[in-house]
């Protein structure tokens, strides 16, 4: 696991293929029969491209504040957006785009100092082999599923065809990895087949002998390097390196009747909640078919690395905040664990409430402004029990979007989480 991943916050997921005509969802819409499958592949013919910048997007996404970004190279459809070697069902033979789309992607990226992140599904309902086998230990959710001839074989199954798909999906994964050595590598359509199927275990070994060094998201059985929970943020702290996916409005990819986006202010709280619990938020996108990023979503990522960049302090190489009851909201320390940053979304009545902290607070402030008053009331402080910290945030200084308010210790944080005691003793 690299450092870079788990000190980065914010990345940035694109969800970019045929469906980006904005008339069906990604690869689900013929899977569940809402389109016909010729219909859903004819959107080919519209992926043009023609206004693809990968340049202007690499520099949206380091305006945003993100430090990676991550592209469907292939979704569930099977649809490439590199000139793949293993078949024609690709930008550059089967659309007008005509091109490879990935290469210039990585390499906007890297300009912009962002890591290169890679989606592709290990499943492909378009391939002649994969609707072959069968689960060894099928899910619930399987047996209602099996009818579906892209996912499923309606005969009898066929190992030797199973292989097949197996080499085919080995040899994209290597052009992936020689060709554009990505950072990450973010896999999904894991679920139809069992690990041992997919034989992740010598997956992991061969993608790191092809691009060494690469992260691997948890969509590998047991084999990836972290948890990528998606659409629900946790409530809870996942276990682990963690980063958390979803959409900026319903969709994946681009809808044309999808305008049900979240605010600025919704998604920075998103992201301080990720940091918060020591986590990464990837935010997604969804191109139209000629490359071209909505204003709504642009204006999202702009006014999120508005507020990313004044708080920088408060979120890049950061770790976990204080446990769930003692501070109201998100919170995030920096690496010697004695300054603790508050993130607060709403405007005190009165004072900001902090529990628990045993050490002498040295300084309280606005992140980027002026320091503010503290007190510290209650307690028993000489047998262990701290009193609460009252921190005063003068109107003028509370943030439109979010306050941080950074508190400096005396030390690493010394923090009590008990039930409370009786005092025995006085001073």
């Amino acid at each position: 696991m690299q450092d870079w991943f788990s000190e980065a916050t914010l990345g940035i997921f694109i969800h970019w293929g045929i469906y980006s005509a904005g008339d069906t969802s990604e690869s689900w819409d013929f899977y569940n029969g809402n389109v016909s499958y010729e219909a859903y592949m004819a959107q080919n013919a519209s992926f043009t491209a023609e206004r693809y910048d990968p340049e202007a997007w690499a520099r949206l996404f380091a305006e945003s504040g993100a430090k990676y970004a991550v592209l469907t190279a292939k979704h569930h459809d099977g649809f490439a957006l590199w000139d793949t070697q293993e078949n024609s069902w690709n930008c550059k033979e089967s659309s007008p785009a005509g091109r490879d789309l990935i290469g210039p992607y990585c390499e906007a990226l890297r300009r912009h100092g962002l890591k290169v992140g890679i989606y592709y599904s290990h499943l492909d309902w378009s391939h002649p082999d994969y609707a072959t086998i069968l689960p060894k230990s099928p899910k619930p959710r399987h047996a209602a599923m099996q009818h579906n001839r892209f996912g499923y074989p309606q005969g009898p199954e066929n190992p030797l065809a199973w292989e097949r798909f197996l080499a085919f999906h080995r040899a994209q994964l290597k052009e992936l990895c020689v060709r554009y050595q990505p950072d990450l590598l973010w896999f999904d359509g894991d679920w139809e087949r069992d690990a041992d199927q997919w034989r992740f275990q010598e997956l992991r070994e061969q993608l790191h002998e092809w691009a060494p060094g690469v992260i691997l998201n948890s969509r590998m059985g047991s084999f990836g390097d972290y948890g990528s929970p998606e659409q629900a943020i946790p409530i809870a702290r996942p276990s682990g390196p963690w980063e958390f996916c979803v959409t900026m409005n319903d969709s994946w990819g681009y809808r044309k009747q999808d305008r049900n986006y979240k605010t600025i202010p919704q998604c920075i709280r998103m992201l301080a909640e990720c940091a918060g619990m020591g986590g990464n938020l990837l935010l997604d996108i969804g191109p139209k078919s000629d490359g071209v990023i909505l204003p709504e979503q642009a204006e999202i990522l702009k006014g999120l690395g508005r507020w990313t960049h004044r708080n920088a302090e408060a979120f890049y190489g950061t770790v976990a905040g204080l446990p769930h009851g003692h501070f109201y909201g998100p919170s995030t320390l920096d690496l010697k664990t004695n300054v603790l940053y508050l993130i607060t979304f709403d405007r005190p009545n009165q004072e900001v409430a902090v529990k628990g902290i045993r050490n002498k607070i040295l300084k309280t402030s606005i992140l980027g402004g002026h320091e503010v008053q503290n007190r510290k009331l209650g307690g028993a402080p000489w047998a262990g029990l701290p009193g609460v910290l009252w921190i005063k945030v003068p109107e003028m200084e509370i943030d439109a979007d979010a306050t941080v308010i950074k508190v400096e210790l005396e030390g690493p944080l010394d923090l009590y989480s008990g039930a409370g005691d009786n005092v025995t003793f006085n001073q």
